[in-house]
């Protein structure tokens, strides 16, 4: 019960720090669909995609124009990282005294978590440029994708919304330092519920090391983000036995506790996802069906001419 409380905590607190960095022009619940969007398309796409150009959809159809919906998102995701830079050294400096990485991972292992470290800080670093230093670069990255003769159809309407994209990039870079911390509490808050819960469902079957599970929780969530696999399913799971599983004493709990977990992290999402995509294709599905109402009173009125 514990554990599901706080997925529901996270769900609402990413709600608030979307609708928060997008001037609260979203409404509550709008931005709670546009969460669940965002964590189905990371259900069902591979973890090296996500679902943040799914979520930025999704808010366009709440009203929201293509390029701030695409800044929004951008934002968010910075956060993200930010809170990555502050996470990954304190990982790294208690990987000197304790296990964070396991010794059952070997040397290969501990080398590609470094690798991990590492491309997650050049990414936070890059997307802190682009965002908050020089906006307009993204834009000129963008004009350089869209010169290729493939897209090159598309890039009047695209240049439209990057300078969108742009203005808002611009004016966040502008608000009050307040506006910054606030928003990073928030996410942070939202990722420590978001971590806490493989420690959670680990303590609900047996007493374990709550600091080492927690910081364990920490590594094996930055390695799934470079699983290939949709929402890294197979992958996950293994980090999950990898880092949390020693830390059991009866390894009968460890398969429920996988289970369990996944249900609350993975399957939840896809269930919630579904009911919300239903939602959002409602007003397309209604627009079909009267094309196909226009279509089929057309025919039937050739057909009567033609008699």
């Amino acid at each position: 019960m514990i554990a599901l409380s706080v997925t529901v905590l996270k769900i609402w607190l990413t709600a608030w720090k979307v609708r928060y960095v997008a001037g609260n022009e979203l409404s509550w619940m709008g931005a709670l669909r546009v969460v669940i969007t965002w964590d189905f398309a990371s259900a069902i796409t591979p973890s090296t995609i996500g679902g943040a150009p799914v979520a930025t959809y999704a808010m366009t159809r709440e009203n929201i124009s293509l390029g701030k919906s695409g800044a929004v998102m951008l934002y968010s995701v910075l956060l993200d990282q930010m809170f990555y830079v502050i996470m990954i050294p304190i990982l790294i400096i208690l990987g000197f005294y304790i296990d964070v990485i396991p010794e059952e991972i070997g040397l290969i292992g501990s080398g590609a978590m470094f690798i991990v470290y590492a491309l997650l800080l050049g990414y936070a670093f890059v997307l802190a440029y682009g965002l908050l230093v020089n906006p307009s670069s993204l834009k000129k990255v963008a004009g350089f994708i869209f010169n290729l003769p493939l897209l090159r159809r598309m890039k009047s309407k695209v240049e439209q919304e990057l300078d969108t994209l742009v203005s808002f990039s611009e004016s966040i870079s502008r608000k009050p330092r307040k506006f910054m911390i606030n928003a990073f509490l928030i996410s942070t808050i939202a990722w420590l519920a978001k971590v806490s819960l493989p420690t959670i469902v680990v303590l609900s079957f047996l007493p374990a090391n709550e600091f080492l599970s927690f910081m364990r929780s920490f590594a094996m969530t930055f390695a799934g983000f470079f699983m290939p696999t949709p929402g890294g399913s197979g992958g996950m799971e293994g980090l999950f036995v990898v880092f949390q599983g020693p830390l059991f004493d009866r390894t009968v709990f460890i398969g429920i506790s996988v289970f369990v977990w996944r249900v609350l992290t993975y399957y939840l999402n896809i269930g919630l996802g579904m009911m919300v995509m239903t939602w959002y294709m409602k007003p397309i599905n209604q627009e079909l069906s009267r094309f196909d109402n226009i279509v089929e009173s057309k025919e039937t009125e050739k057909e009567e001419a033609h008699q």
